[in-house]
C-alpha cells in the first residue's frame, strides 16, 4: 500500500482548515450515531432480528422502526385507539393468523378492510383453502376452463367462491331487514363463524369493531347482490349497506378516543378512510389533532403522488397525523414486512396489561367507549 507523502499531508492539513470549530461541532453531530452490523449470533429470535433491524440501515432500518412506534402505541399509558388498516393480497400471501393473532392479542382495537381481505378469510373459515401456484408456468386460459382463479402464485377455486358468495347472500336473507353499516352486518356475520383462526369471527368475538368502506367491491358485495336480486324479484325488504352510516360511526370511534394511532398494512381505502375519520371529526365540533402515532408498511413509491404510497409526513398537512406525531414507513411488501413487525411486538409481549375497549352500540350511536382489562 502506498504511504501517504509530505503532499498528501499538506492537502489534509489544508482540507481541516477550511472547517471552523462550530462546522466541526455539526459534523460530529451529524458523525454520532454508527451503523450497527446485525449480529445474526445474538439475534436469535425474530423479534431480536427486528429489534437489531432498528440499529441497521435502508429498510432493515425502517422495519425496525415501524415495530419501536408499534410498541410506542401499545405501550403509551393514554392509551391511544388502534386502527388497524388492510389491503393488498394478504390472505394469499398467508397472513390470515398473523393479523388474528394481534386482534387476539388486543393490539388493535379497530379494523378497517378491503372486501377482498374479509371474503378470503370467510372463505378460508368455511374450510376452503389458497393454493401455491406458479406465475410464470400457469396456463390461465386453461385456469378459467377449470374455474381455478389466480392471485400472482396463489390459486383458489372459483366454484368455492361462488358457494361462498351464495352463502353470504342467503344468510343476509335471514337477517332483520333493514339498513346496516358494514360494522354491524360484519359482526353479525362474523359471530356465525366457529372457525378460531378467523379475523372476522375473532374480531366478533372480542367486539372488536370492522369497517370495510369499498365493500361492493368484492364477493361479499356480489353475495349482498345476489340477496339484493331476490328482494327485488319478490317485491320485499331486505339488507341495505349504508357506507355513510359507516363514516359516521366510525367518527365516533375517534371522537370518544383521549388518543389514537394508526397501522396501515399496504393503502388503498383502508389507509384513507381512518385518515378521513380525522377529517369527519368536525361533523360532531370535535378539533381532533390527528393521530399520536402511525406506521406503514407498503411497496407503493411517494414519487408517483398515489395514496397508498404516499408519506405519513405528507398526510401531516392535512392535519390526519399529528404534528409531533411519531411516525414510521417501511417500503417493504407487507407479507415479508407485517409478519417480522408482528414477531416483535407479540414477542416483546408489548401489549402487556393494556385494557380492551368495549364499543357500545345503541344502532348507528356509539354510546360509549370503555376500558376493560384483558383476560
Amino acid at each position: 500500500m502506498t504511504e501517504q507523502g509530505p503532499r498528501d499531508d499538506a492537502f489534509m492539513q489544508h482540507q481541516r482548515g477550511t472547517l471552523t470549530p462550530e462546522m466541526r461541532r455539526e459534523k460530529a453531530e451529524i458523525l454520532e450515531i454508527p451503523v450497527k452490523q446485525i449480529d445474526l449470533e445474538t439475534a436469535v429470535s425474530a423479534a431480536d432480528l427486528v429489534e437489531a433491524f432498528s440499529g441497521a440501515s435502508i429498510q432493515a432500518r425502517n422495519v425496525g422502526m415501524c415495530a419501536k412506534v408499534y410498541e410506542r402505541m401499545l405501550t403509551d399509558p393514554g392509551r391511544p385507539t388502534i386502527y388497524l388498516g388492510l389491503a393488498g393480497p394478504l390472505i394469499a400471501a398467508g397472513l390470515r393468523k398473523v393479523i388474528r393473532d394481534l386482534v387476539a392479542a388486543g393490539m388493535v382495537d379497530v379494523i378497517v378492510s378491503t372486501g377482498a381481505i374479509l371474503f378470503q378469510d370467510f372463505y378460508q373459515s368455511r374450510g376452503y383453502n389458497h393454493f401455491r401456484g406458479d406465475p410464470d408456468r400457469a396456463d390461465d386460459a386453461r385456469n378459467a376452463d377449470l374455474m381455478v382463479d389466480r392471485i400472482y402464485d396463489t390459486y383458489v377455486d372459483e366454484e368455492k367462491f361462488w358457494e361462498c358468495d351464495c352463502w353470504i347472500g342467503r344468510f343476509a336473507d335471514d337477517l332483520e331487514p333493514g339498513r346496516y353499516s358494514t360494522r354491524s352486518f360484519l359482526q353479525a356475520l362474523g359471530r356465525t363463524i366457529e372457525d378460531p383462526h378467523s379475523i372476522l369471527g375473532t374480531a366478533a368475538r372480542l367486539g372488536v369493531p370492522v369497517f370495510c368502506p369499498a365493500i361492493a367491491d368484492s364477493s361479499i358485495g356480489i353475495g349482498l347482490t345476489n340477496h339484493y336480486r331476490r328482494c327485488t324479484e319478490e317485491n320485499r325488504e331486505g339488507v341495505v349497506i349504508d357506507v355513510i352510516r359507516d363514516n359516521y360511526e366510525i367518527t365516533q370511534t375517534l371522537v370518544k378516543s383521549p388518543a389514537t394511532a394508526a397501522a396501515y398494512i399496504a393503502g388503498g381505502v383502508p389507509k384513507n378512510y381512518i385518515n378521513d375519520a380525522v377529517v369527519m371529526s368536525y361533523v360532531f365540533q370535535h378539533d381532533t389533532p390527528g393521530h399520536r402515532y402511525a406506521f406503514q408498511l407498503t411497496a407503493d413509491a411517494p414519487h408517483w403522488g398515489g395514496l397508498s404510497g404516499s408519506t405519513l409526513k405528507e398526510a401531516t398537512s392535512w392535519g390526519k397525523i399529528d404534528r409531533k406525531a411519531t411516525h414510521a414507513m417501511a417500503f417493504i411488501e407487507p407479507s415479508v414486512s407485517l409478519p417480522l413487525v408482528a414477531a416483535h411486538v407479540l414477542g416483546r409481549q408489548a401489549a402487556g396489561n393494556r385494557s380492551r375497549l368495549r364499543f357500545s352500540w345503541q344502532e348507528d350511536r356509539l354510546l360509549l367507549i370503555e376500558s376493560e382489562r384483558q383476560q
